[in-house]
């Protein structure tokens, strides 16, 4: 029997992606899909490099990778020590797809895009000798009778939220920064509902995560799969964009079926640097009605916002801070726009000469790697910090946590997770911290290796 190790690559630096007290955070299904796509006669092992030592001395004979943008040094690392022990090497992934030829000067082969219709294709030339460089579907998967991702595999002690699926696959926007649509394209696909149904009932856990880059993205299907879940009685979080507030029925479903939280990426406040990346369907103007409509819902938001996208200025930072707490919005991620490899905010920059680091370990949406517009990138990274801690002192958490009695414990808890996360960054939410970016002040030490989290624009 052969047998195959399944590596997840660790992120070296930053504050997403990084693991605490032993625990990642939710399980990537990647690797479990690509185990489950794996023939019997295949001896399979998922290894989570975030958590666990890469076991060089043990005989294996396939590797396979997958890894974010800031995880590729870490998985070439890996992929360099293999296969000077002669043991052949694939990557796939988002960073692979994008950068396949840099990939090959580290691993044997690399499948560009999905894996559902050529990984056994991969497996039947690995065991004759003959990989070729790339492999690419002709097509994008149908989404019907699909394997169930091998979660047996993956060792369940090691993450705060095990049961995810994946219900949907592409988006309908087309955004400037993510690199999403370049793996799995803008046509929005579904699996058949009654699939998704059956896949959830199998759930040990009353609570699941949606890992779909847009649960909401087809409002008809999203409606069907909500109905199917309300007797169910489960209790789950998603990623969505903003627009499924303005449908009342959609809305609606999606808390009666049990969705506690929404994801949503709001990106910015500023309208004019929302259109400059192709995210003006996103209007600024109408997020404090949707914000008002989701919490009428009884569903809480976790809001994702990018600073650094031309158009904004220093004073960006303390015009979001309060945005935030104006509206009381249950917990909030920030990251420093990255130009990942693949997007055409990439291209873009670099026609323009404005990227200043290729080093990927550094494209972790925590530093600063390009030239911004409207500010120095010492004040960008400065005020990066600064609303961390501004947002996640206990006195403004308190007053988003008790923003209404339902809930509270789960706001409270995603609360102080970002709190510990702000604790480990430079500075301290100082009073006159925004006066100090405005003037652009000196910057403490940059990040080095700390945490996790899901990046909205996915690298």
């Amino acid at each position: 029997m052969k047998s195959l190790l399944l590596v997840l690559p660790r992120s070296e630096r930053g504050y997403w992606g990084k693991v605490h007290h032993g625990k990642a955070g939710f399980v990537r299904l990647s690797l479990p899909t690509v185990a489950a796509l794996t023939p019997a006669d295949w001896n399979v092992r998922i290894l989570d490099a975030r958590v666990e030592p890469v076991p060089y001395d043990q005989p294996v004979d396939l590797v396979g990778l997958t890894a974010f943008t800031a995880e590729a040094p870490s998985a070439y690392g890996i992929a360099d020590e293999f296969r000077r022990r002669g043991v052949p090497v694939v990557m796939g992934g988002i960073h692979a797809s994008a950068r396949p030829d840099e990939a090959l000067g580290h691993v044997d082969a690399v499948v560009l895009g999905e894996a559902e219709d050529v990984w056994e294709t991969v497996l039947a030339d690995a065991v004759a000798g003959r990989l070729k460089p790339t492999y690419r579907a002709g097509a994008l998967c149908v989404m019907r009778a699909m394997k169930t991702p091998r979660l047996d595999l993956v060792k369940r002690e090691m993450y705060t939220s095990f049961n995810t699926l994946q219900a949907t696959r592409g988006c309908p926007f087309d955004c400037d920064y993510c690199a999403v649509t370049g793996v799995f394209g803008r046509k929005f696909r579904t699996r058949p509902v009654a699939e998704v149904i059956e896949v959830i009932r199998a759930f040990d856990t009353r609570q699941f995560y949606f890992v779909d880059d847009n649960i909401c993205g087809h409002p008809g299907y999203a409606k069907e799969l909500f109905r199917a879940l309300i007797p169910l009685k489960k209790t789950w979080g998603g990623q969505s964009s903003i627009t499924f507030a303005r449908d009342p029925d959609l809305l609606r479903l999606y808390a009666q079926s049990g969705g506690s939280y929404a994801f949503i990426g709001f990106e910015s406040i500023n309208e004019e640097a929302l259109k400059r990346v192709n995210k003006g369907w996103n209007k600024a103007d109408d997020y404090g009605e949707a914000i008002r409509k989701i919490h009428g819902a009884g569903i809480d938001i976790v809001a994702s916002f990018i600073v650094g996208l031309d158009g904004d200025g220093p004073d960006v930072f303390e015009r979001l801070f309060e945005f935030i707490m104006k509206h009381r919005i249950s917990a909030a991620q920030f990251h420093i726009l990255a130009p990942f490899p693949g997007t055409r905010l990439y291209d873009r920059m670099a026609a323009e000469g404005r990227i200043t680091d290729h080093d990927w370990a550094k494209y972790h949406t925590s530093e600063v790697v390009y030239e911004p517009k409207g500010m120095t990138a010492e004040q960008l990274q400065r005020g990066y910090y600064e609303i961390y801690h501004q947002t996640y002192t206990v006195k403004n958490m308190l007053k988003r946590v008790f923003r209404s009695w339902r809930g509270i414990p789960e706001r409270l808890a995603v609360n102080i997770a970002y709190r510990n996360k702000a604790r480990r960054m430079p500075g301290g939410g100082e009073p006159g911290g925004w006066d100090a970016i405005r003037d652009g002040g000196s910057l403490a030490p940059t990040a080095g290796a700390a945490s996790e989290g899901k990046p909205s624009h996915s690298g």
